[in-house]
């Protein structure tokens, strides 16, 4: 999903095959690939159940065919009432694995939430139920009937499969908004559907293995294989939710006080070992040099001070051992969350160094590089 920051979401890679709600509809390349492989995968099933001989290759493409169809009419429903809700929909991309709906904008409630997520798999079971009465009306043995069989199959599959309650799948952002809703806390809620989608992953891989133990039957490899395949997609993208709602949760409690590194402000002029010995009193780890306004206009290098020679320190000013500030390094020192982080990815574009003010004064520093740390979790 796109930031609610990016002015400009990454375009998607793939042909676009038409505009909805705002967005491009791209088919991306690997799409392809599964089209082509999933219709040889189900024809000799279609031939077994159908006896329809070259016509099973028909029929199993038109399935595949549907089952993207599916996948687009799902993520247009999400779409559609996002925008309702205020999100606007920036791509609907199908893939190998299916399909997402990028968004600019976040929920703003575990209801609105819960909505979009929802459409998703209710638009399809209501295609299935419609293609089930097709099926109904259609002349038994006919190839409309087969081809309805297979609207129903794939539209109730892709309905049911999404509404399993874990991450990334919509039935995890039902859990998500659920757990949101009763905590007030959406990075739990997302961090409970990321780890029950991890328990999803792992139970698709042990019912494709169980079931056919527990009826005397070795395990399909073939089934094994999507399971696998299937699983994987589900514990990345389970372990991406949880990581997300950690790093969230760090976002929320960021402070200055931190990541900043206590600093004081001394003229250029001031010398090195000066500097040091107020810096040391005043329990500073950094030193700002200040312009005559007040400005932050340099911090200096710690390991470039340490390495002049004693009896230097005492005549060298501290303006020969610092690095230049960018005129808009620094930020407000009472900001806090996501407004910090925000006013800190706007000035690290100047400086990996910021300085921290408040009321006007210098009061820290702060080093891109432990900000960034602080977020790897």
């Amino acid at each position: 999903m796109s930031s609610p920051s990016d002015p400009r979401p990454p375009r998607q890679p793939g042909w676009v095959i038409g505009h909805v709600a705002g967005a491009p509809v791209v088919l991306a390349p690997s799409s392809l690939l599964a089209v082509v492989v999933l219709t040889a995968a189900y024809a000799p099933a279609v031939r077994s159940a159908t006896r329809l001989g070259a016509g099973a290759y028909l029929v199993a493409a038109v399935f595949v065919v549907l089952l993207f169809a599916s996948v687009l009419a799902h993520e247009l429903a999400h779409g559609i009432v996002a925008k309702r809700r205020g999100q606007q929909p920036t791509a609907f991309v199908l893939t190998l694995w299916g399909g997402h709906t990028s968004f600019v904008g976040g929920s703003a409630s575990p209801a609105t939430s819960a909505l979009v997520a929802v459409v998703g798999p209710l638009a399809n079971l209501l295609l299935a139920g419609a293609f089930a009465g097709l099926r109904v009306v259609a002349p038994s043995g006919s190839l409309a009937e087969y081809l309805a069989w297979a609207g129903a199959l794939s539209n109730g599959f892709v309905g049911v499969f999404n509404l399993l309650p874990g991450l990334p799948l919509d039935g995890g952002r039902l859990l998500e908004a659920a757990v949101w809703a009763g905590t007030r806390d959406r990075s739990r809620g997302t961090e409970v559907a990321g780890w029950v989608g991890r328990a999803v992953a792992a139970g698709l891989v042990l019912l494709v293995v169980v079931l056919p133990l527990s009826q005397g039957l070795p395990p399909s490899v073939f089934n094994l294989i999507w399971a696998l395949l299937i699983a994987a997609f589900l514990w990345n993208g389970a372990t991406a939710s949880i990581r997300s709602a950690r790093q969230q949760r760090v976002v929320h409690g960021l402070t200055l006080a931190s990541v900043a590194r206590p600093a004081l402000a001394v003229a250029p002029e001031e010398t090195v070992a000066v500097a040091g010995q107020h810096a040391v009193a005043a329990g500073a780890s950094e030193v700002v040099l200040v312009a005559p306004d007040g400005r932050p206009a340099a911090y200096v290098d710690v390991d470039a001070a340490g390495r002049v020679p004693a009896h230097a320190a005492a005549t060298t000013p501290v303006s020969a051992v610092a690095v230049p500030l960018p005129v808009g390094a620094w930020v407000d020192g009472r900001l806090a969350g996501e407004a910090l982080l925000e006013a800190l990815s706007q000035a690290s574009r100047l400086s990996p160094v910021v300085a921290v003010l408040v009321d006007g004064r210098v009061a820290g520093l702060v080093r891109t590089a432990d900000v960034v740390a602080m977020l790897r979790v």
